[in-house]
């Protein structure tokens, strides 16, 4: 058996920090991926380790994920900073195409709940400083 991370297709929506260095490491480790991104320049924020391909686009339109081949995708990604776009990516990928894997990532705290009806995995960046501030303060900073 594989191991969960070697090989898989992913799909990466969003090439800011966030998802650039997610692209990055991911196409560094042996992974096929695609980034979708609607601004060009976003794609300079990927490492030069980066061989994956990339779409130039708005994935909310399905030709542009028809385009990253979105039916073959282990794996997609909804990594911009918007949570309503991440919300309809991940939906249309997950309901639409039956992506297995769908990770989102989702800024108000408020909006995991809607995500995890639909079967999508959050990752909340404000949830995830605001804990380990609370735990850097709590530690003394010992942590």
């Amino acid at each position: 058996m594989r191991k969960r991370t070697e090989g898989l297709y992913t799909i990466i929506v969003g090439c800011g920090r966030i998802g650039s260095i997610v692209a990055s490491h991911m196409s560094a480790t042996g992974n096929n991926v695609v980034v979708i991104d609607n601004r060009e320049m976003a794609f300079d924020n990927l490492s030069e380790e980066f061989t994956g391909f990339k779409v130039l686009g708005d994935a909310t339109e399905i030709v542009h994920l028809k385009e990253a081949k979105i039916e073959r995708a282990d794996v997609v990604l909804a990594l911009t900073g918007d949570d309503n776009t991440n919300f309809m990516i991940s939906t249309v990928a997950k309901q639409y195409f039956g992506v297995k894997e769908v990770i989102a990532r989702v800024n108000d705290p408020d909006n995991e709940e809607i995500f995890k009806e639909f079967d999508i995995k959050v990752v909340s960046p404000t949830a995830l400083v605001a804990s380990k501030i609370i735990e850097e303060v709590e530690t003394g900073g010992q942590s």
